[in-house]
């Protein structure tokens, strides 16, 4: 039976500069940075205590995923809150926070080109 996500891979052309994001403007937690290929290293990152891992890391071949929209939300407590102290370290988005009956959104865009929706809990 599936009990959860391991992990989800963040297509990334500089690797050094997505890790320098996610743990410097986003927060996240270096758990795993080691060698994979001459030309990549596998980078697992950790959101707070979540089990479920954020891979800088792009496969061969998939290269052409660069700067597209992550199939998924990243849940905030207050996203606009959230909206602002990202923008204050310097993140860009797209769309600012929008209210909707189902709840508060963003999109944000990370250094890859990468887009994420930021989403409250409802």
């Amino acid at each position: 039976m599936i009990i959860g996500v391991k992990f989800v891979s963040i297509p990334s052309r500089d690797q050094d500069r997505a890790l320098k994001f996610y743990t410097e403007k986003l927060g996240f937690k270096l758990i795993t940075d080691q060698p994979f290929s001459p030309e990549q290293r596998w980078i697992e990152l950790r959101i707070g205590n979540s089990e479920t891992r954020f891979v800088l890391f792009t496969p061969e071949g998939d290269e052409d995923k660069l700067g597209q929209m992550f199939g998924g939300a990243l849940v905030c407590d207050d996203v606009e809150a959230t909206y602002r102290q990202l923008s204050e370290r310097g993140v860009s988005f797209e769309t600012p926070p929008t209210s909707q009956p189902w709840g508060t959104f963003a999109v944000m865009v990370d250094s890859e080109g990468n887009r994420f929706v930021l989403s409250s809990r409802h």
